[in-house]
């Protein structure tokens, strides 16, 4: 049986495209623990579309942010691109690079957290891991529960500041 390579070409470019057009989402919210070697499991369904490495890094609410390397990629050219004559711009690169870390999933999908990292955010033992689409937030325990409670009563406020968005 003879096969056109034409066909394979249209069933290449269909797979390419609809690649293209599938974006990475993450969503919900998870409670794990960080063991006494200070690794902590991602939700499988995360670890999918991550990969086996990742970075994390100090997120702006005490808490950390994990990001698959090709949304860390995008993340950090959207950093070069801020003015290098600008303070602010300089401090936040400043801060959010050097606490950057990249991490390996082992065996058991579980990432080392580095001990600066841990006390940046204060985790301890329980922790929230959260989805937010293109990145993953892990927050302590209490931390996010006092977080979430203060923030969903402001929801309204917070929804009619963000009506010129368009949310």
């Amino acid at each position: 049986m003879i096969v056109s390579e034409d066909k394979w070409g249209i069933v290449d470019n269909y797979v390419n495209k609809h690649l293209i057009l599938c974006k990475t989402m993450f969503i919900g919210e998870y409670s794990y623990t960080i063991d006494h070697k200070r690794r902590l499991s991602i939700p499988s369904k995360f670890r999918v579309s991550l990969g086996k490495d990742a970075v994390v890094t100090k997120q702006l609410e005490k808490c950390l942010v994990l990001y698959s390397m090709k949304g860390w990629q995008k993340y950090t050219e959207k950093l070069e691109k801020l003015p290098g004559t600008q303070i602010n711009a300089r401090k936040f690169s400043r801060i959010i690079l050097s606490g950057a870390s990249e991490v390996n999933f082992d065996k058991l999908g579980r990432i080392l957290i580095p001990d600066y990292l841990r006390e940046y955010a204060d985790l301890k033992k329980n922790v929230i891991i959260i989805g937010l689409s293109d990145k993953i937030e892990i927050w302590d325990e209490v931390e996010w529960k006092k977080y979430r409670t203060k923030t969903e009563k402001e929801l309204g406020d917070v929804a009619s500041k963000l009506e010129e968005l368009e949310i």
